[in-house]
């Protein structure tokens, strides 16, 4: 019978992961005093402003590149960081960063494709060559090798294979040398610190502390404590290159250890989630917990699922974990998941079977494979250890191919049908661009800047001597994500309402508006923006959101890359960058100004609901399940609900009913905030008075005061217009 009471605290460990919580909002505060406003998900480094590093570039141009000149800079890095401790924690170590303001490790110029530059230019678009990290480890292999057998894993392939340049090996060497450096380090700070402790109880954490990496320096884990260092280990060397993020399945990568530990006596489990929160304290990596077994016999939801709710409840600071939804997942779960963000304001994101799994087996992979795939990112998934699919490095700005079409017809007698043959045109001008350099991608990253550190914990880079992004695992695809739909879809269908049926104004009137960012043309403004909108049932616009995706769709899907056919997957995701993706863009016709942020990912835009009395949350959804890619990649849906109107609605029931039905319509992701609007307008208007509140921002979770005005805008208006 599995056991799925909510874990008591006593005193003391109650105390230690409110001190954890304390802690990690004056690290926080430094970071933004220091830094400014961190527009991204909470990384957990610890700034240290009087640390510097001193890089050695190896190439004339003053860059960093190549395996081996990376992993001697990586291990190099390490031995200098300040070795960081804290008391409160069962782990020790920390990222100190971010590393990318201390080694300028790039692609060298003669490997970029500088002749595709100006068509990315051209349509602003963020094209996905050079992108890192975007793919997960299988955590379960460096478990079993622990840092030592993945040193000698690398020294024999590296003899078996016998290459005649051995850079790839020996810089995976250097990576694995500095981190048994680093862990060495880090046991000898916490023995110091503890011959200097006079707390009984703290004395004795920070020695076991110090068995524990010493342990590790060589040897695999054997409890959930050392397998908990080492994943916290594995983060900090993760997030040092390049931020990356990904982990694996959570619960199912900790449950054997804490059933050992359990069976043998050696474990509560209010230490088991105190390990865990000391895990989340350290970085907020992406990971699942529940999910099917790749058989689809049985939810893999175990007492560890439980206790990771548990301790990201108890730490309450932003934590990046998706619950993964299918009919058969455990209700209490699913209900205790709600229960904590409902009172945390936020909490776990959901991870659709349905869209993410029978979308993947379209792309010609069988279901079980994509019961596999895990959420390891802001809005993706993939394979651990197996599959790299390089998702979330792309944007696709269909709204720059809008644009352009609107400049091309107006040279001639301009109509709809025009207007969307050169869109069509403009957006697949974009995606061949970004699959040509997908190409390059594929040729030159291994050489540059290779997965050092997810090649460890891959199925087959060791093996075969090759980067992930070369062939090194089975499964390549890339991905391309679309943007602006909704800004583009909107537009058509004003043009169709106001220019073609009602013919309320002309097309010349529209140009000009356009062309003058609609100074004196208000009226007009408010008639294009005024219509009914994507979201809206039976909308002209809906019906333009299908056409359009679909074309997008085709585009990505009809052929591979130019060069190598490697495979591509669509997707439509905006990250929190419509700021970022609508700065350059001119005025739109849905009433959007020049520089305006464009829309999220396939949503509707804030205020689609303007004039219709239905529940807006039902509505976004099942807009946003009808407009998926459909191929396995992840489109979410974000909620920001008020907590007042949550109990005229049915409260936690309606949710899981909503939950459950966008995931039968084949939805993806859903990120949940829960709010009241006095406390987010006191947030945005003075971050300082509520310094802990957290929200999901697209796919990550950050601390609301962390964010700039202008990423907090976004949250406020999709919250009042919900």
């Amino acid at each position: 019978m599995l056991n799925t009471e909510k874990v008591l605290l006593s005193p003391l460990y109650e105390q230690r992961i409110h001190n954890l919580h304390k802690d990690k909002l004056k690290i926080n505060e430094d970071k933004i005093k220091y830094l400014g406003h961190l527009d991204f998900d909470d990384w957990g480094f610890v700034y240290y402003p009087e640390f510097t590093f001193e890089a050695r570039p190896n190439h004339e141009s003053g860059i960093v590149y190549g395996p081996l000149a990376i992993g001697e800079h990586l291990r190099r890095f390490f031995n200098e960081i300040p070795k960081y401790i804290n008391k409160n924690s069962a782990l020790a170590g920390a990222w100190i960063g971010p590393v990318i303001n201390y080694v300028p490790i790039e692609i060298a110029p003669e490997d970029r494709p500088e002749e595709l530059y100006e068509i990315w230019e051209k349509y602003d678009t963020r094209p996905g060559f050079g992108g890192m990290n975007h793919c997960a480890g299988d955590m379960t292999i460096g478990l079993k090798l622990g840092w030592g057998g993945l040193l000698e894993k690398i020294r024999y392939y590296r003899e078996f294979n016998a290459p005649d340049n051995t850079g790839f090996y020996d810089g995976e060497e250097q990576v694995v040398l500095g981190m048994q450096e680093w862990i060495s380090a880090l046991a000898k700070e916490a023995h110091s610190l503890a011959g200097a402790e006079t707390d009984p109880a703290v004395r004795d954490n920070l020695l076991e502390m110090a068995r524990v990496n010493e342990w590790l320096i060589h040897n695999p884990p054997r409890t959930l404590r050392e397998a908990c260092q080492f994943i916290a280990h594995f983060q900090t060397l993760d997030r040092t290159y390049f931020v990356g993020g990904a982990l694996d399945r959570l619960d199912e990568v900790l449950r054997p250890f804490y059933e050992q530990d359990s069976k043998d006596g050696r474990l509560t489990d209010e230490e088991a989630v105190w390990h865990i929160a000391s895990l989340f304290f350290n970085d907020t990596h992406y990971s699942q917990i529940a999910g099917l077994t790749p058989d689809g016999s049985r939810d893999t939801t175990s007492r560890m699922s439980f206790l990771i709710l548990d301790a990201m409840h108890a730490l309450h600071i932003p934590a990046n974990i998706a619950l993964r939804v299918h009919e058969k997942v455990n209700p209490v779960l699913l209900r205790r998941s709600l229960e904590y963000t409902i009172e945390d304001g936020s909490g776990v994101c959901y991870s659709c079977n349905v869209g993410c799994e029978e979308g993947y087996i379209k792309n010609g992979f069988p279901l079980q494979l994509a019961r596999k795939r895990v959420k390891v990112g802001c809005n993706w998934t993939c394979i651990p250890g197996e599959e790299y699919p390089l998702q979330d490095v792309t944007r696709c700005n269909l709204g720059f191919a809008l644009h352009y079409a609107l400049q091309d017809i107006r040279r001639k007698d301009p109509s709809i049908e025009a207007l969307f043959d050169r869109f069509c045109f403009h957006t697949k001008a974009i995606v061949d661009s970004i699959k040509a350099g997908y190409d390059k991608h594929y040729e030159v990253m291994g050489r540059n800047k290779p997965e050092l550190v997810y090649n460890l914990f891959m199925n087959g880079p060791i093996e075969r001597g090759l980067n992930c992004s070369e062939g090194g695992v089975d499964i390549l695809n890339f991905n391309i994500d679309g943007v602006a739909l909704a800004t583009v879809a909107d537009s058509f269908a004003a043009i169709e309402e106001r220019i073609l049926t009602e013919k309320r104004i002309t097309w010349e009137e529209l140009f000009d508006a356009l062309d003058n960012n609609y100074e004196g043309a208000e009226n007009i403004r408010l008639m294009m923006k005024n219509i009914k909108r994507l979201g809206s049932p039976d909308s002209h616009a809906q019906a333009w959101a299908v056409k359009i995706r679909d074309y997008f769709v085709g585009c990505c899907k009809r052929e591979g890359t130019p060069k190598y056919h490697l495979p591509i997957i669509p997707g439509m995701f905006s990250h929190g960058t419509i700021l970022d993706l609508g700065a350059k863009l001119p005025a739109t016709p849905n009433g959007r100004r020049k520089g305006e942020p464009i829309s999220h990912s396939n949503e509707p835009d804030p205020g689609f609901t303007a004039g219709i009395h239905t529940f807006s949350p039902t509505l976004k959804a099942n807009a946003v399940a009808l407009l998926q890619p459909g191929y396995g990649n992840s489109a979410p849906l974000h909620l920001d609900i008020d907590s007042e109107l949550l109990k005229k609605e049915g409260g936690i029931d309606a949710l899981i009913s909503l939950i459950h039905v966008h995931n039968q319509m084949g939805g993806t992701l859903i990120n949940l905030n829960f709010l009241t609007k006095k406390k987010l307008l006191e947030a945005h208007e003075d971050p300082g008075k509520h310094p802990d509140l957290i929200v999901r921002v697209t796919g990550y979770s950050a601390f609301f005061a962390s964010l700039s005005k202008e990423y907090r805008q976004q949250i406020v208006d999709r919250f009042l217009s919900a």
